[in-house]
């Protein structure tokens, strides 16, 4: 069975479910989505996806939007083939991930998402962008690594000695903050130097960094 991804090739969270499907060796298909012609705020589109937020999957009829959500599930729907620790089983270990996941949707995602929302859709939108707010997201940015470079000194990984999707959630807007808009948050970090290389050069991400 295919999994259905609806969305654009170069959005960051449409990229960020290929990259998981990748992962777990799922087959995927890409229904494009023209986001930037408002198709994701169609009433056709809305009908699966009320937010009018790409992507949405389709897995044989069964709907599921809110890329986070969609990873866990295919984590879990495909445990047993592909990258075997994404969301660990054990009551220890889950509770670690789900931790490191917290950090990832409070105290990465904001900022590097904001980054890219004033740097790069702004211009899309030909809108100015704010460079008193951008240097804000990069202060904030770069205080939260310094909290980052101590866990990682610590252990290989956000939830501990394996990879999981709480390390693969930084990937997109990762990705743009450091190597599209080259904001050097790597230096004098050696620990996150490390972990960033760890995740960007698998070979998952690396086949859908430009495009699902």
């Amino acid at each position: 069975m295919v999994i259905k991804i609806y969305g654009h090739a170069i959005a960051p969270t449409v990229r960020l479910v290929a990259e998981v499907c990748n992962e777990k060796e799922i087959q995927y298909e890409l229904v494009p989505v023209a986001v930037y012609k408002g198709e994701h705020k169609t009433p056709a589109f809305k009908q699966f996806q009320p937010f009018g937020q790409v992507p949405y999957i389709d897995d044989d009829g069964f709907i599921l939007y809110e890329s986070r959500a969609i990873c866990r599930y295919l984590a879990k729907k495909y445990e047993g083939q592909g990258t075997p620790t994404l969301i660990p089983k054990d009551a220890k270990g889950e509770a670690l991930f789900e931790q490191a996941a917290s950090i990832e949707a409070f105290n990465f995602y904001p900022f590097a998402s904001g980054l890219a929302f004033e740097k790069i859709i702004k211009k899309h939108q030909g809108m100015e962008t704010d460079e008193v707010k951008v240097k804000v997201l990069l202060d904030n940015l770069n205080a939260k690594l310094d909290a980052y470079e101590v866990i990682l000194g610590e252990q290989p990984y956000l939830a501990g000695e394996d990879v999981t999707l709480a390390d693969l959630f930084h990937l997109p807007y990762g990705t743009i903050a450091i190597e599209e808009l080259g904001y050097n948050v790597l230096e004098n970090r050696p620990n996150v130097a490390r972990w960033w290389k760890a995740i960007s050069s698998r070979q998952a991400w690396q086949d859908v960094k430009n495009g699902a």
